[in-house]
Order: C-alpha cells, then structure tokens, then sequence
C-alpha cells in the first residue's frame, strides 16, 4: 500500500504556505490531504500560521495571540515567497485573497465544497498563551462540520501529549497524531500514547536513528511522517510501510508514487 500523499502547509514549495492559493494548488496537484498548522487570535479565531509571530510571512512583528483578525487580514501573506514579483513584467497577476490571512473555518470549508474527498491534517502550536483552549476551539470548529466523530476526515497532530489529550477527552472519535521531534524521547512517549494513536517522525530522525521506524512500528503504531520532499526520502518510508507523507512538493510525490 502507498502512503498518502499530504500537503505540508499546502503546495508550500512553490507557494507561500497557510495561503488558500497554497491550498488550492495543493488541491489542484491531487494532494489527497491537507496539513496546517493552527493559532488563536486575540478574538478568538484559529488562524492557519506556523510562527509565534509574522515577521517571516507578513514582515509584521506581532505576536499571533495579541493581534485581532481583523488586524491580522490586512497584511501581505505571500508577498514574501517571491519578493521581485512586481518587478515581473510577465508574472500573472496576484489574486490578493488567495494571499490573505487562512482561517481553519475557510480551509474547513473548502475541503468540504471540493468535489472529492480529501483529508486534513491539522498541527495545534504549543506553548501558547491560550493553552488548552486551543484545542476547545478545534473541536468546538469540528463539530459545526460533523467531523468530530469516527469517520471524520480530520486529524489532529501535535508534539504535546497533553494537546492530544484534551482532544481525546473532548472528541474521542478523532485520530491523533503524536509528533516526535527527538528519537530520544520515544522510549517515554511509547508508554504513554494510546494504542491506537498514530506516531509522527520527522524524516531526518528515521534517517539519522534506523532503529527508531522499526520501533515504532513493532509498538503497533502506524507512522505520518514530515517533511518528505526527496526520491530517497520517499523510498525510505515506503521501505518502512509509512501510510502518510507529509510534504512541501505534492505534485513531485505523486510522480514518483506513479499516480
């Protein structure tokens, strides 16, 4: 069986990651699933951002807690992947909303209107000032779209075991995903996870430690595992039975899985 094959950030290679165009070439690519990462604003709304603050995606130096929406829906998210764009005479023009500020709600919804199905992936940042009303918010956003219950095409992922906790206690119904960002700290978090909880390696971790998938695998969990953009990268999890890839290049994935 092939892994799935799922958008890290979007189509993020080509495209300013978090951005809906991001998303929609990610789509347009035939990425089989969505991942983001996701913060709460000041008001309350789930963001799709990475960084603590904007100065990497927005050249803006606030920190994602402390801004409102609408502060936030006012900046530039994909100037900064192609700077000299105005300066191409033969470059399309932008569409500036594919280029705004992404909430979860808005990628939520566009997986729900797309014409096949899709799944998403979606990372909740620790530490936050917010802590565990993060993930409320997650599930509360699940639940207006009926995805908080088996079968829903939504996981949720991240490096805190407590985050992960919280959404097993509130939608028990959901897949987790433990990432793991250290191989050192798997002989703790293997007694700690559930059984039936899937395990997110990076691949740099499977590469440097040849021990570590075998492990994990033989604990009985299946793997997700970020960021796989190479042939050799991609060989290695499919040697290692991984069912999801996470990756910056859908499209080049894709090709060399022959779909």
């Amino acid at each position: 069986m092939r892994p799935q094959v799922v958008a890290h950030r979007g189509a993020s290679h080509e495209n300013a990651e978090h951005t809906l165009g991001a998303y929609l070439a990610a789509l347009d690519d035939g990425a089989e699933a969505l991942e983001c990462d996701v913060r709460l604003t000041a008001d309350g709304h789930l963001v799709c951002v990475h960084d603590r603050n904007l100065r990497r995606t927005a050249a803006n130096r606030r920190i994602v807690s402390t801004m409102e929406l609408a502060d936030m829906d006012a900046l530039d998210f994909a100037a900064w992947k192609n700077p000299w764009a105005d300066l191409d005479d033969e470059a399309p023009e932008r569409d500036e909303d594919l280029g705004r500020v992404l909430t979860l709600r808005k990628l939520l919804e566009t997986v729900a209107d797309y014409p096949r199905p899709v799944e998403v992936a979606i990372e909740t940042k620790h530490p936050t000032r917010y802590a565990g009303l993060v993930e409320r918010r997650v599930v509360d956003l699940l639940r207006d779209f009926g995805w908080d219950a088996p079968g829903s095409p939504v996981r949720v992922m991240s490096f805190s075991w407590t985050a992960l906790q919280r959404i097993e206690r509130l939608a028990p119904g959901v897949r987790l995903v433990q990432l793991l960002e250290r191989a050192q700290y798997w002989p703790m978090l293997k007694n700690r996870i559930g059984p039936d909880w899937i395990v997110g390696p990076g691949v740099r971790e499977l590469q440097d430690h040849p021990r570590l998938g075998p492990r994990i695998i033989r604990a009985g969990h299946e793997m997700h595992v970020w960021t796989v953009n190479s042939p050799d990268e991609l060989e290695l999890c499919r040697r290692l039975g991984v069912r999801a890839v996470i990756t910056d290049r859908p499209a080049y994935m894709l090709e060399l899985l022959g779909v």
